[in-house]
């Protein structure tokens, strides 16, 4: 059995929505739909809240999530790159409960709706891909990375420079291209010890796109609401 931690990254700062991560949805916060999610998850033995905010921790607290210690001020910044804070609390976990962990499971509060089972079928991926360093959801991407461009001065070029002219292959000729969609992330411990987060074997867990909501805005709180009442009937 492999030891297994969720860590939701919740910090206090956020400039789209002030306090984004203990917004309501449907009633509750909106760090208490990735909480539960976890929580449902009978592989994960610790579901833990990487916070700044005293106010974010009482409120992860609330709904029975561990909050063993508390992230730096310098690690909660808008240009705070994700391998710092999960390096951190991976060394701070495993310091705290005195046991070595051996995947970190990623869940962003701003995925409130993800699809039943991701957590399961993630770690069975890993099981069948030993030589994996880690996986990430991913779904069709609707704007193709061959058809996107550069300006520079007053012309444009393909964004794409290994292919010759990307931009005039025929759409029914274009290769699959995937979008990642932060649902889920999981990442095995010797990755973030080899100073990564995803490392250069990413599994890939595709979802379909009907699944994919991302809380950026007032207008995706709303959309998100609208979905969850529409779920309900």
């Amino acid at each position: 059995m492999m030891n297994i931690c969720t860590v939701i990254p919740a910090r206090g700062g956020s400039k789209s929505i002030p306090k984004k991560n203990i917004q309501p949805l449907n009633g509750k916060p909106l760090v208490y739909y990735s909480i539960r999610y976890s929580l449902s998850c009978p592989l994960v033995k610790h579901t833990v809240v990487s916070t700044d905010s005293e106010e974010i921790a009482a409120v992860a607290r609330k709904y029975k999530a561990e909050v063993p210690f508390m992230r730096p001020p310098e690690l909660a910044r808008d240009d705070t790159q994700d391998y710092s804070v999960f390096k951190h609390a991976l060394e701070n976990l495993e310091a705290f409960y005195k046991e070595e962990i051996d995947i970190l499971v990623l869940l962003r509060p701003t995925s409130p709706l993800r699809p039943g089972g991701l957590i399961e079928q993630g770690v069975a991926l890993l099981e069948r891909f030993p030589e994996a360093t880690s996986l990430r959801t991913v779904m069709l991407s609707t704007e193709h990375p061959y058809r996107q461009w550069l300006i520079a001065g007053d012309y444009m070029s393909g964004y794409e420079r290994g292919v010759f002219e990307p931009y005039n292959i025929p759409r029914q000729k274009l290769p699959l291209a995937y979008f990642q969609t932060g649902d889920l992330e999981i990442i095995r411990r010797s990755t973030i010890l080899n100073g990564s987060v995803s490392g250069s074997r990413v599994l890939p867990l595709v979802i379909e796109r009907k699944d994919k909501l991302d809380i950026d805005s007032i207008l995706d709180l709303k959309e998100a609401n609208k979905r969850i009442k529409k779920a309900k009937g």
